[in-house]
């Protein structure tokens, strides 16, 4: 018998199964824990792509419009991957729903890169969905995002991965973020 899921993970399985016929993609944040048992309410999933030049985002684009995805920032798909070649993020619903979105963005740099070189599939998910790494996502959590909600996620994340769990990992990643997305600004302690 096939296991039912809830309406956030058909929208994420939806989206990425058209996703992944373009570019890698992988899943973030806030949705890792909460696909991994974390009782918290989102509204939104957030999902890192390759980038792509734009006669592929163009084809991706327009099938995710057939499949009943369409961007709230623009109808435009020239205008979307503008958005995105940008550096901004986009976000799509399903069917003129406005929740659950998906938040896309596209990777920008090393972090990214590193998040793509390590992503996982995370047997307790269920789901087959490919997902930033356990690791990652809790530098993310602890070192830059930081708040309530985030800290949480990662204590979450800390019990239900622990055999997973590589310290070494985390304070590499913590030195990208470092790097990476708080170079020029202090950091808050």
């Amino acid at each position: 018998m096939a296991e039912k899921r809830n309406v956030l993970d058909e929208f994420a399985i939806q989206f990425a199964k058209i996703v992944d016929k373009y570019t890698d993609y992988i899943i973030v944040f806030g949705f890792v824990a909460i696909s991994s048992g974390r009782a918290r309410a989102t509204e939104d999933i957030d999902m890192l792509i390759k980038p792509v030049e734009e006669e592929k985002f163009l084809l991706l684009h327009t099938e995710l419009n057939k499949s009943g995805f369409s961007c709230l920032q623009s109808k435009k798909p020239a205008e979307v991957y503008e958005y995105l070649k940008s550096f901004v993020s986009v976000r799509y619903v399903k069917d003129d729903e406005l929740l659950p979105q998906m938040e896309l963005k596209f990777a920008k740099d090393e972090l990214d890169e590193y998040q793509f070189k390590t992503r996982t599939k995370l047997k307790l998910t269920g789901l087959d969905l490919w997902f930033s790494n356990v690791n990652v996502n809790l530098a993310f959590k602890e070192h830059l995002l930081k708040s309530q909600k985030d800290l949480e996620d990662a204590k979450h994340l800390r019990i239900v991965y622990a055999e997973l769990l590589s310290e070494e990992e985390i304070k590499k990643v913590k030195e990208m973020i470092d790097r990476c997305r708080l170079k020029g600004k202090e950091k808050l302690r």
